[in-house]
């Protein structure tokens, strides 16, 4: 009367799954330097943690009883973990078995793991490696399908629950879509490669040529040129380690606040050091990263896609145990000014900060918007405009601290300008529509032109030394446009006790936003 038969048939069908692609399948993967599916699940969730959902889906092979000989089991593996103690779920694709292909498994089965998190609330992470749609399915199904799965809420998870994708091989098709549809998204130097279509589709039999997959759709394109994935890793390992240190920062949906761990640095530690990081030349260039080093808590800086628009710095942090968004500008590049890419890359995290309650602090050196020739084809402006927009449409508490330059059209992007607009300035900042350096010359071009040589370079001298005193910082105090100038080692302080305030008026906001990240 027992069903032990039955358990029995359960084990037996598990087996199966747990084989993966088989002996030749597992070794392929091997000899091309990456784990498999089951090895990633082990190193990246807490040990014992793994709960897998669906095991017994497949492909069974029967004989002429009717017995089953064989499962060849679906490439998409599901379930949920906990990772540092926390529960997310998990949508793992398995290579070894018809190279990952959507169209070769269940497609119920990976879409069930993104509604599981979606409906659970939980942090949804995605360990990529498809090799997209395979027309073998035309044959098996004895006609096309329309693109698109109706039952997969792709875009509507980024307004809930965290979403992490990791490129761990080649992604093309679904699986590209799947790699860069994500808050934060990682790839493997050397090992993976996102694509709309592999070389076979790009190459001799689409365009002609015969073209690498590492050039078409490896981490040098994405992560610094088109800005499809924000991250490069070393290794597999260390983008596990990515994984865990982003979560760290994030709730586990938006129904919740994050977590605020206990900090040994001091909130009132002063840096020294502070005090001449910014040049008083002001064509010389600083470190930016440094700043945030010696304000924010010791060791808690997370920068996001470091290697696109690199004019703009975009980092998690913590501040006196709060997580923070942090942004600065970067004037080893273009100056700091903002351009297409590095207003897209702000744009998303301040998407991604609005969306997770993270308050947003901007530690400004903004030159402007990029000008030019290639800079108006590539949109510059229209880049600008979106940054403003996105940083208006939030709700999170701002504060901006402006350290050296703030102009023009991207100058606006500084922080939200309705409701209190809390901002501090250094003593060296200086601000306006315009910098005063070529403002002056097209100001005063008639006079300047009109006296002789000799006498030109001392007037524009004159003027330059006029001008330079109504920039002063302290004459926008004294009209309180400004709300303090502040010691610039007084910034972590001046921080700490704003997060205080600003962590108080978050769980108002606990929920959606009326719109998703903006990918």
């Amino acid at each position: 009367m027992s069903w032990k038969p039955e358990v029995d048939e359960i084990e037996r069908r598990k087996q199966f799954a747990y084989r993966m692609g088989g002996e030749e399948g597992v070794r392929r993967q091997h000899e091309a330097g990456r784990l498999t599916a089951r090895e990633r699940i082990d190193k990246l969730v807490d040990p014992g943690s793994w709960f897998e959902i669906g095991a017994l889906a497949g492909k069974g092979e029967y004989d002429r009883d009717g017995n089953l000989v064989n499962v060849r089991p679906s490439n998409a593996i599901i379930g949920t973990g906990r990772i540092d103690g926390r529960k997310v779920s998990l949508d793992i694709d398995d290579y070894t078995i018809r190279g990952g292909s959507s169209e070769a498994t269940v497609s119920e089965k990976w879409i069930y793991a993104e509604n599981y998190a979606l409906e659970h609330r939980i942090p949804l992470v995605r360990l990529c490696e498809s090799a997209g749609g395979s027309v073998r399915l035309v044959e098996q199904q004895g006609g096309t399908k329309i693109p698109g799965y109706p039952t997969w809420p792709m875009v509507g998870l980024l307004g809930y629950i965290p979403v992490v994708a990791v490129a761990l091989g080649p992604c093309a098709g679904l699986g590209a879509l799947k790699a860069g549809c994500a808050h934060f998204s990682i790839m493997v130097k050397g090992t993976s490669q996102v694509f709309a279509g592999g070389p076979p589709v790009v190459g001799r039999a689409g365009m002609g040529t015969e073209i690498d997959k590492e050039q078409l759709g490896g981490s040098q394109m994405h992560t610094r040129l088109s800005g499809v994935i924000d991250n490069e890793a070393e290794s597999e390992e260390h983008a596990f380690e990515l994984v865990r240190r982003y979560l760290s920062f994030m709730p586990s949906s938006v129904f919740e606040m994050p977590q605020r761990i206990a900090s040994t640095d001091d909130p009132d530690r002063r840096e020294e050091e502070l005090l001449s990081l910014i040049p008083r030349e002001r064509r010389r260039v600083y470190k930016p990263r440094r700043i945030l080093e010696l304000v924010l808590d010791k060791g808690s800086l997370f920068e996001i896609a470091p290697n696109y628009g690199r004019s703009v710095v975009t980092c998690l942090a913590r501040l006196d145990g709060y997580p923070v968004g942090v942004i600065t500008n970067d004037p080893y590049h273009m100056g700091g000014g903002l351009n297409r890419p590095a207003a897209e890359k702000m744009e998303t995290f301040v998407d991604l900060c609005d969306s997770f309650h993270l308050p947003i602090i901007n530690f400004v050196d903004q030159p402007g918007t990029v000008v030019g020739i290639d800079a108006e084809k590539m949109g510059n402006v229209r880049g600008s405009v979106r940054v403003v927009s996105a940083i208006e449409q939030s709700k999170v508490p701002w504060c901006a601290i402006v350290i050296r330059r703030l102009y023009g059209l991207a100058g606006t992007a500084y922080a939200r300008l309705q409701g209190i607009n809390l901002h501090y300035a250094w003593p060296s900042a200086r601000w306006g529509s315009i910098p005063f350096e070529g403002g002056i010359a097209a100001a005063y071009r008639r006079e300047l032109d009109a006296l002789p040589e000799a006498e030109r370079a001392a007037r524009l001298a004159q003027l330059e030394a006029y001008y330079e005193r109504l920039a002063s910082p302290f004459l926008t105090a004294e009209k309180f446009r400004v709300p303090d100038i502040i010691d610039p080692r007084d910034t972590r302080r001046v921080l700490c006790h704003w997060i205080e305030d600003a962590w108080r008026a978050l769980p108002e906001q606990l929920g959606p936003r009326g719109r998703t990240m903006r990918k």
